[in-house]
């Protein structure tokens, strides 16, 4: 937001510096980004001042006369000043160009000005002509001034041109007060304990009535209060220079003397207002209402827009003339040719007019502020300060009485504040009456004061202070930060116990592990398209959390899966030609249980996901080129759970395979800590992606409670491990897990370790069969295993295959 100091110098008297206010406004609370000087000439007549002519001599040099003057500038010692000007003479006073200074001519280009001699008289400086100093285009002589202001005046405060200076500020969202020159003066008024210089508005007159116009209000809960009254005979035509370089300073493009009026009280006094020409509001009526959906309207940009039901229009007696609080239309907006008009001013609903304003994508002046909240007590005060500027620049007379339809005031905000939480929230003890002295000066009553504590009355306008620590925010921002001391002995009122696991370090560790295995980490937007959400209605715990006021459709509800945000990341890195990819995401995901609002409860999950897409390494002569696999996924699903020192797992085949072509489920006491497998293509098709993707998707809060730090080391063993196989000849639906679980089950002290070498399928075993060759590792830690151990070992698992698993051994 844009702040011009030499406009918040009418409202406030500051002595300092544009640089020591943006001190001031940041030490407060409105941090200030940046500070840049606006001149209205070029140059800002910088180096330029008035001067009194005391001598002139003539001089003829090759028949042309020039003169010899010296010239009081308010330094020690006169200037001595060749002048080629005709019109130079004794006593004037004169524009003059001191040695160093840079003029800008209105043609030319721009030159500094240096000691010289000028046909051997020293000349210290230039007596100048209103074109030469860029205020004009006569050359007709030097400038003579009629003036008693001191010599050594800078020209530029004679002229008005004194330079002016943006302060930008980074506005946050709850100080929607300080959105106008108003607000900004209010925060130093109470950091510099000064009065405010309200614009008078005493002159206010209602010369006539002879063109009322007729309000009716049909939604007061979104507009509690709307005011307006009527001018008539006024001349629309270009603003003022006054004006236009006003509303320039804050980057507001000058349009016509009325429009630019209104623009200028919404950034004076944070009141947006509009205009309408009266003699296009039919039936001399003004209905603020809502209108049925999809009814069309013609915004002042051209464009045609489809209202929804929700929308409160200000319409004449037959049809909309403006969306309220937003956007104007085409059809009852101010032209030249407009004599009259009707000026509204209003205190919208914040809530009404976000929604309007993001369901039609319009961001305004007016929906800026009106969506954070405006004073509610400002508009009858507004429309009688714009009438008067409007009477000034644009003539006319009030025509009307001031229409105010106010049926329910908006109260104070009262709060409670007791001492001694101020004392313990601020850190320090401060006196009784710098508080109260504080507070007034930031328009907070204080009644019903005791020595514990005191009920503070908020004015409407400070929308951001509701609760007992804004006000104590608000005493803190003003007493200044920097003036609390740091005590001797840090010291706190709670002391957190610290988590056995520590989340973050096992992020780091984790993520750093992933990297180190050609990971990629990413972070999406937790805000997501309600399509992907659809597109695995079946698999998810909850309903959408759905955004009440969203930045756009895109962006309407909170996910409900995090598969959707890493096959954006991969879509977006195939289509920039990266081959082979593997992210990593850590992120919740956010989910409705329950039925009605008042039952529904909401929760966070928290997740680790793993996505891999494309081949298994880099291409290389030194290697095959192989695509990934689900094995390949896998690999990296247990180095993680290795790295969580998860010993024992229960795995079954995924069952619900909304997200999934194929895949595995791993359990711990029977709660999923991984689902992982293939993404079924319908989902990656979506996200515009034509290859194969895998997908793993950990709890990532269960994994945590499943990390033991504790290392447990064994000697190796002195007795040899024996290894045998068997070819398994099974059903196809038979899996390796049921394999090892058997194995298990029968037994429990030899068996150490399982793996399958090789899977064949094909004729010559059976369409529904397939075979497993399986190898079984053997270690007694106490002796050598004989062969006869060794057999009747493997005896009792090809009886226990043939019995739980209908297995055929192949010998």
């Amino acid at each position: 937001m844009k702040i011009s100091y030499n406009w918040l110098k009418e409202l406030i008297d500051i002595q300092e510096s544009a640089e020591e206010v943006g001190k001031l406004l940041t030490a407060t609370g409105l941090e200030v980004e940046g500070i840049d000087p606006v001149q209205r000439v070029e140059g800002g007549l910088e180096g330029i001042v008035i001067g009194k002519v005391l001598t002139c001599e003539p001089f003829t040099v090759k028949e042309k006369t020039l003169h010899l003057t010296t010239v009081d500038i308010g330094a020690d010692v006169p200037s001595n000043i060749v002048c080629g000007a005709a019109n130079v003479a004794v006593g004037q006073k004169v524009v003059v160009a001191t040695v160093g200074a840079t003029i800008h001519p209105t043609d030319g280009e721009p030159f500094t000005i240096a000691k010289r001699k000028v046909y051997g008289h020293p000349s210290e400086g230039m007596i100048c002509a209103e074109d030469e100093i860029g205020l004009g285009t006569s050359h007709a002589g030097i400038m003579v001034l009629d003036t008693d202001l001191p010599n050594g005046t800078s020209a530029a405060e004679y002229f008005g041109l004194l330079p002016d200076y943006v302060i930008e500020i980074g506005l946050t969202p709850n100080r929607a007060d300080a959105a106008s020159h108003l607000g900004v003066a209010r925060d130093l008024k109470a950091v510099l304990n000064r009065e405010l210089k309200m614009p008078a508005v005493e002159n206010f007159t209602v010369s006539t009535t002879t063109s009322p116009i007729e309000v009716s209000v049909e939604n007061s809960e979104a507009c509690p209060r709307y005011a307006g009254l009527t001018i008539s005979g006024l001349t629309v035509t270009e603003s003022p220079d006054w004006l236009k370089e006003k509303l320039q300073a804050v980057g507001v493009r000058p349009i016509n003397n009325v429009v630019d009026i209104t623009n200028y009280i919404c950034h004076e006094l944070g009141q947006p207002l509009h205009a309408f020409d009266a003699a296009k509001i039919i039936g001399n009526k003004v209905i603020v209402k809502t209108l049925p959906a999809g009814t069309p309207f013609v915004t002042l940009d051209g464009v045609e827009r489809k209202l929804s039901d929700r929308d409160l229009m200000i319409c004449n007696a037959e049809e909309p003339m403006c969306i309220g609080g937003v956007f104007g239309g085409t059809k009852s907006g101010v032209s030249e040719q407009t004599t009259d008009i009707f000026l509204e001013a209003a205190y919208f609903s914040p809530a009404s007019i976000r929604k309007t304003g993001t369901f039609h994508g319009l961001k305004t002046d007016a929906s800026f502020r009106f969506e954070r909240g405006t004073d509610p007590n400002m508009p009858v005060y507004a429309l009688k300060r714009a009438a008067l500027l409007i009477q000034e620049v644009a003539g006319g007379q009030v025509s009307s009485e001031i229409v105010d339809i106010y049926p329910n005031p908006i109260p104070n905000h009262e709060v409670k504040v007791k001492y001694k939480n101020v004392d313990r929230l601020i850190g320090k003890v401060l006196d009784r009456a710098l508080i109260k002295q504080i507070l007034t000066s930031l328009d907070i009553e204080i009644q019903d004061e005791t020595p514990e504590g005191f009920l503070a009355s908020v004015a409407p306008y400070r929308v951001d202070v509701t609760r007992e620590a804004d006000v104590i925010e608000e005493i803190l921002r003003i007493y200044g930060f920097d003036n609390i001391e740091l005590s001797e002995n840090l010291a706190t009122d709670f002391l957190s116990g610290f988590p056995i696991v520590d989340p973050d370090k096992q992020k780091l560790r984790i993520a750093n592990l992933l990297a180190a295995n050609g990971f990629n980490e990413t972070m999406s937007n937790s805000l997501t398209k309600p399509m992907y959400n659809d597109a695995v209605r079946a698999s998810l715990p909850g309903e959408d959390v759905v955004m009440l006021n969203p930045l756009s459709e895109d962006l309407s509800v909170m996910r409900q899966t995090m598969l959707f945000s890493g096959l954006e990341s991969l879509a977006y890195n195939l289509n920039r030609r990266q081959r082979d990819l593997r992210i990593c995401e850590f992120g919740k995901t956010y989910h409705k249980i329950g039925g009605t609002p008042l039952e529904s409860k909401y929760k966070e999950l928290s997740h680790l996901v793993l996505l891999m897409a494309g081949h298994q390494r880099a291409e290389s002569w030194l290697a095959k080129d192989q695509k990934l696999a689900f094995h390949d996924l896998a690999g990296m699903v247990h180095l993680v759970l290795n790295a969580f020192r998860v010993a024992q797992v229960e795995k079954q085949e995924i069952q619900d395979k909304t997200i999934f072509e194929y895949g595995l489920s791993y359990t711990i006491k029977k709660k999923p800590v991984v689902s992982f497998g293939q993404v079924k293509a319908k989902l990656t098709k979506i996200a515009d992606i034509k290859q194969p993707v895998f997908y793993a998707d950990f709890d990532w809060a269960y994994l945590l409670k499943q990390y033991n730090d504790k290392v447990r080391f064994t000697e190796v063993s002195k007795f040899p491990e024996v290894r045998r196989d068997l070819s398994l000849v099974l059903d196809k639906a038979v899996t390796f897990e049921q394999i090892r679980q058997t194995a298990h089950k029968y037994e429990r002290e030899l068996l150490t370790n399982i793996n399958v070498f090789d899977v064949y399928e094909g004729e010559n075993i059976g369409a529904d069969k397939k075979s497993y060759s399986v190898s079984f590792t053997l270690q007694d830690e106490t002796q050598t295993l004989t062969d006869k151990v060794i057999d009747k070992t493997m005896q009792k698992l090809m009886m226990a295959f043939e019995k739980d698993l209908n297995a055929v051994i192949r010998k």
